[in-house]
């Protein structure tokens, strides 16, 4: 590949705002569930496919990323992913029913699918090693304000001027990202020498979605066949790679993998159960709901650049660990407490919470990658962000079963029951990820 007149800050921030956006409407769309179940008849198994179906369009296509970027070029890639994604808003904005609605998302997910691993690519081959760890969290940040502004914005367009129009608005912010990409990112000249594993990908995108269909249907012949088809997978990437599995050998790269996968376990299910608690059990109103969220998540942004520049400066282990640590006891203290929450002291618990994934959750990844030779770089940032939207994806689906069925068990208290045991599931997951971390630490500074 040959490249030239890189502008990496502006190209950083080019497919920064798409991913952005992507998880703007992400969260902004969490806000609106109670409505939408409401206009499509529908309940919170069915509507969390909003959210579900969009994660999962991005954990098929993710897998693709680095074929994607051997075979075209970054500015090519760029351009596909901004159409895409701008199809798809349109088609929400009009969508009668929810299939419609669905298939935006779908082509949503498939645009953010290429733009989020192309970001963490420009920054891992464009930026100087020395500053590394702060353009990933510069890159962190960019993708971590979304959250913070996601339900806010939805909430109030929720209540002024309908759900439609949090799609319409974003129309803007692509196309301000399409003119600062085309005039940073270079035209660049690549060989295209490999064939696309198509049975390979068929395999993992089907399995993908069996598997999270068996959750949310709690089917076990879905599992049975979503198992099945992996296998496939598996044996088929052996001929013709379309990930290289290998990576799972190296066992630094999967203990920190697993913190990382935790903390989008955690954004996520609790993306989901906190708004839907504030509005149905506290009866909250939207905006308000939307509101909740923005302190704790603009937190996390804000500290992301800030924890990179003392990975940077300190290395991995003092940062992460403190993120993990504060993260670890913000989860155990609502799970502990939740019943006894109000609307104050459960944002409290929240903020909490993001001054712990602030401090960490950037650092994870950079941390994890590092544990790879540069020549896999790419395919462990396809790995990550692959296994990232699957994870969160299944999350969804899993906290939005629970709910399901403690409200069908217990009209009254059931919203109660099923968010208490959604959180207190995440807190089992980060308690388990705080003693693999600082195992590892110490067990590779013992042996190294």
């Amino acid at each position: 590949m040959h490249t030239n007149h890189w502008k990496v800050i502006p190209a950083v921030i080019a497919s920064g705002i798409l991913s952005f956006s992507g998880v703007l409407i992400e969260t902004a769309m969490n806000v609106t569930f109670p409505t939408l179940m409401t206009e499509f008849n529908t309940n919170a198994n069915g509507v969390q496919w909003v959210t579900t179906g969009y994660l999962l369009a991005i954990a098929i296509i993710v897998p693709i990323s680095s074929f994607l970027i051997r075979n075209f070029s970054t500015r090519q890639l760029f351009i596909v992913s901004n159409m895409l994604f701008l199809v798809g808003i349109i088609l929400n904005s009009l969508s009668p029913s929810l299939t419609i609605l669905l298939l935006g998302r779908v082509l949503q997910g498939i645009g953010t699918g290429i733009a989020l691993p192309l970001m963490f690519h420009i920054i891992l081959t464009q930026s100087p090693i020395k500053s590394r760890g702060m353009m990933m969290g510069i890159g962190s940040m960019i993708t971590s304000l979304a959250p913070a502004i996601g339900p806010t914005y939805g909430g109030i367009l929720l209540n002024t001027l309908g759900w439609r129009t949090i799609f319409w608005f974003l129309i803007i912010l692509v196309l301000i990202s399409l003119i600062i990409g085309l005039m940073s990112i270079p035209n660049e000249t690549v060989s295209r020498n490999e064939k696309f594993p198509i049975n390979t990908f068929a395999f993992l995108a089907i399995g993908l979605s069996l598997s999270l269909l068996a959750v949310e249907k709690l089917s076990l012949i879905m599992l049975v066949l979503g198992i099945v088809s992996l296998s496939a997978f598996y044996i088929a990437n052996k001929k013709q790679a379309l990930l290289h599995l290998t990576l799972f050998k190296n066992l630094n790269f999967n203990l920190y993998m697993y913190s990382f996968l935790v903390y989008q376990a955690i954004l996520l299910g609790l993306s989901f159960i906190l708004p839907n608690y504030l509005q149905i059990q506290l009866h909250v109103n939207a905006s308000a709901a939307g509101l909740f969220m923005f302190p704790g998540a603009l937190i996390g942004a804000i500290l992301a650049p800030i924890s990179g520049s003392l990975l940077d400066h300190f290395g991995q282990f003092r940062p992460v660990v403190i993120g993990l640590i504060i993260s670890t006891i913000a989860l155990i203290l609502m799970v502990s407490y939740f019943q006894q929450l109000n609307f104050w002291t459960l944002m409290f618990m929240h903020m909490l919470l993001m001054v712990g994934i602030g401090f960490s959750y950037a650092n994870l990844m950079t941390v994890t990658l590092a544990t790879l030779p540069p020549s896999q770089t790419a395919d462990g940032n396809g790995i990550l962000n692959t296994t990232q939207q699957f994870v969160g994806a299944s999350a969804t689906a899993i906290v939005a079963q629970l709910i399901t069925t403690a409200v069908h068990a217990s009209p009254e208290t059931g919203m109660i029951v099923g968010a208490q045991k959604g959180i207190g599931g995440l807190t089992l997951l980060i308690v388990l990820s705080l003693m693999l971390f600082v195992g590892a630490h110490f067990y590779n500074k013992k042996v190294g």
